[in-house]
């Protein structure tokens, strides 16, 4: 079972993609996560990417395919993966592709850009803590304080509606092509697209029908 999740950002896919996981035993392959653990290991891939990354510089393609190819031959890939956060745009699947990386299964999460803008910009952190409230699903008793603390809630800035907006020109413009490219009917991957609204709950068993 190899996966690829697609979807905007706080579409859920990171919620989705841990339930994945955790059902069918497969790892979460995040390329963040391969980029560190690489550059700790001191591997040859490692060594080009803490170059290019200490220099400013965005890791090139083939650096991290190259990382995905040595990371799928581990033994806990042996029942399949899915992949977080790559790929991004059509060269890096073009890549992927190239590499006989074969993907089973691609499912696109659909959910409103207004609908994300008020999932995100809603949000409300206790940094302390690391709890979350959001000022219409999840509001605090006071408003703008902790129910536990009363200290002051802050709004990250990732989560400020600009900031939102801006990584969801960069999804459309980059990342949401890869629908078309995945649906294709001469991609071997099976592609689903399925609504990202709802409960949780209700979404994780869409995707587990799929899944099978």
């Amino acid at each position: 079972m190899r996966v690829i999740l697609l979807g905007s950002p706080g579409s859920g896919k990171g919620t989705q993609a841990q339930f994945i996981t955790e059902k069918y035993r497969i790892p979460q392959i995040s390329t963040g996560d391969m980029l560190r653990a690489a550059v700790r290991a001191g591997t040859p891939l490692g060594l080009a990417a803490k170059q290019v990354m200490d220099s400013g510089g965005l890791v090139s393609d083939d650096i991290i395919l190259g990382l995905i190819k040595e990371r799928i031959k581990n033994d806990d890939c042996v029942n399949g993966f899915l992949l977080d956060g790559f790929p991004r745009t059509i060269a890096q699947a073009e890549g992927l592709d190239a590499m006989d990386v074969a993907i089973d299964t691609v499912i696109e999460i659909v959910v409103d850009d207004e609908q994300i803008v008020k999932r995100m910009a809603g949000r409300r952190v206790h940094l302390q803590s690391g709890r979350t409230y959001h000022t219409e699903f999840n509001p605090p008793k006071i408003e703008h304080t902790d129910d536990v603390t009363g200290e002051a809630l802050i709004q990250r800035d990732d989560d400020k509606e600009e900031t939102v907006r801006k990584r969801l020109s960069v999804y459309h413009d980059q990342t949401k092509p890869l629908v078309g490219y995945y649906a294709a009917p001469n991609h071997k991957a099976t592609f689903y697209s399925i609504a990202g609204v709802g409960g949780v709950d209700e979404i994780t068993q869409k995707i587990f029908a799929i899944l099978g």
